[in-house]
């Protein structure tokens, strides 16, 4: 199975509360902090919340 690295490239600060708490959930605090999540339909789902605040490419 596919992984994905998820990098936050926007700031949390203002933002709707369940996004940063979406955000914190895959491991995303600070603007550069980067993770390797698997590729499944919960992550995506996340990801399509919060798709505006992270660069995601595939690994």
């Amino acid at each position: 199975m596919a992984n994905l690295k998820i990098k936050l490239v926007k700031s949390l600060i203002g933002r709707n509360d369940k996004h940063i708490l979406t955000a914190n959930s895959l491991g995303l605090h600070k603007i550069g902090n980067e993770t390797v999540q698997p590729d499944n339909p919960q992550t995506r789902g996340k990801l399509a919340k919060i798709g505006y605040l992270v660069k995601v490419t595939e690994e």
